[in-house]
């Protein structure tokens, strides 16, 4: 498994919900969201329950196609609440309510097209894709790459006119930023930037 979830054998008793998988998993999902780099996921084993919120929190996610995920909590009366917060803002309402209230375990492929992954491909494929993905994020500027996740995590929250407010700033200071002055100059003389792979 990549991540099973909740060690239910050793719950008998009940379990603390915030450390259900052993970990405090709220913040482990914030560190992942607020960490200024990238986190891609390899997933290789399946998801289920707090697993399937740990693949969907992180930034980029790419599944072997062989992998079945699932919100398999209901099956033992309980509910993904502490990862409803990740997993609901990638899918869609109708897509939520199947698989929260189902329980049923889908495929990655199903797992992609509801949006809890970006991608399955093919075993054989799964490192090589990674890996591509990998290079064309480590291409961007470190900086901007932060910035970037800034954006898709608390743009869509914010009212219009704060969000062009905040945005505008924004631009302004990467703009002005050294690492947009060495990217702009690498643009302009044909040569990767500073902080492009082999360099």
């Amino acid at each position: 498994a990549f991540c099973a979830g909740a060690d239910l054998k050793a719950a008998r008793g009940g379990m603390d919900h915030d450390r259900g998988m052993g970990l405090d998993l709220p913040a482990l999902l914030t560190k992942v969201a607020d960490s200024p780099k990238p986190v891609i996921a390899r997933i290789a084993g399946h998801c289920m329950g707090g697993g399937v919120g740990l693949a969907a929190a992180c930034d980029l996610s790419v599944a072997a196609d062989d992998v079945r995920f699932g919100f398999t909590e209901v099956r033992i009366g309980v509910a993904p609440a502490i990862i409803s917060v990740v997993c609901l803002a990638k899918l869609r309402r109708g897509d939520a309510m199947e698989l929260f209230l189902t329980g049923e375990r889908v495929s990655a492929a199903r797992a992609a097209e509801v949006g809890l992954i970006n991608r399955a491909v093919p075993r054989p494929s799964l490192a090589a894709e990674v890996s591509r993905i990998a290079g064309a994020v480590m291409a961007g500027g470190p900086g901007a790459l932060g910035a970037a996740k800034r954006l898709v995590n608390e743009v869509p929250s914010m009212p219009t006119t704060e969000a062009f407010r905040y945005t505008a700033a924004l631009s302004a200071e990467l703009f002005g930023s050294a690492e947009a002055s060495e990217g702009m100059a690498a643009f302009r003389e044909k040569r990767p930037a500073d902080w492009a792979p082999g360099r």
